[in-house]
């Protein structure tokens, strides 16, 4: 039974960890949509949210597709490859080349919430966010 339960667990969990290996929390990542644009055979697109508590951080990683965040809430901070840390505010975006490292991303606040909007090209079978190796 056991058994059982953890093999529902892990069906129920699996799209979660392949789309974004980067939630610490369950519910820090919501995916809106998956697409297979008819124009970009072997690609698929995702939209989802990524939702930050106030203090909150992702790992590092970078995506091996193409990226685009918008803030929806709150600010953000993001490294990105060897470019200064940028904080983003409610209304503001940056896009990310396939491969980008992004070796920080965090809520700009310890008091408020933020939350981003992606969209990602990324190839079919492979995630929207790898993590990055420890060296």
């Amino acid at each position: 039974m056991r058994r059982l339960h953890v093999l529902a667990l892990t069906i129920l969990l699996a799209p979660l960890t392949h789309a974004w290996a980067h939630a610490d929390a369950a519910d820090q990542v919501r995916i809106l949509q998956e697409q297979a644009p008819f124009n970009a055979p072997g690609k698929k697109a995702v939209m989802l949210t990524v939702s930050y508590a106030p203090g909150q951080a992702s790992p590092a990683h970078q995506h091996p597709g193409a990226v685009m965040a918008y803030v929806l809430e709150g600010a953000v901070t993001s490294k990105l490859n060897d470019e200064p840390e940028h904080t983003y505010k409610a209304g503001e975006f940056w896009y990310e080349a396939p491969g980008t490292v992004h070796s920080i991303s965090r809520n700009a606040s310890k008091s408020a919430p933020a939350k981003l909007l992606v969209w990602s090209l990324v190839e079919e079978g492979r995630p929207v966010t790898e993590p990055l190796a420890k060296p």
